[in-house]
């Protein structure tokens, strides 16, 4: 058997893949600087919504939602801290890592990719107008970019439900 060539490989890419590779990089002028950035797709795949808390309410709103509920948190990532330890200022920043072996493990099975996007996550954020926001992968966007079938778009739609709760005025 042949082994088949970096082109061949390369032609194989997923959709996605290959959109996040052709992002346009932007130059714009600022100020007699030139700033360069990725240019988004228009469909990323990202949901945001907006919370009525700071970022450290929103997160431990979210781990006590996780907890009540039996969800693991595999991890909660403190970007904002990590900066401040290398001596550089990021407004508060925290990645929720979470999931449910039960809800995770047929998905997996039905579609071995999916693994990259699991465990679930959900970043939460505070935006230079001191706005906070939680941000996760749309439960549609991965079943398309998985392939998964829709019987198991409950596994990961639960997302949703704990962005919102995490994120809403009332308790």
């Amino acid at each position: 058997m042949q082994a088949t060539s970096q082109v061949e490989r390369a032609t194989t890419l997923p959709l996605a893949v290959w959109a996040a590779l052709a992002a346009a990089v932007v130059v714009m002028p600022l100020r007699g600087r030139t700033v360069y950035s990725m240019t988004p797709p228009s469909d990323n795949g990202i949901i945001t919504l907006p919370s009525q808390h700071s970022v450290d309410q929103t997160v431990e709103r979210l781990t006590a939602l996780l907890h009540a509920k039996g969800v693991t948190l595999f991890a909660l990532v403190d970007h904002s801290g990590e900066a401040a330890k290398v001596g550089m200022k990021l407004s508060p920043t925290k990645l929720v890592i979470f999931g449910n072996p039960k809800a995770g493990t047929p998905l997996m099975l039905a579609a071995p990719s999916v693994a990259i996007d699991l465990p679930l996550k959900i970043l939460v954020w505070e935006d230079a107008q001191g706005k906070v926001w939680l941000s996760y992968n749309s439960p549609t966007y991965l079943k398309e970019r998985h392939g998964l079938p829709e019987t198991l778009l409950p596994n990961i739609a639960v997302v949703e439900a704990l962005a919102r709760a995490a994120g809403a005025s009332s308790p």
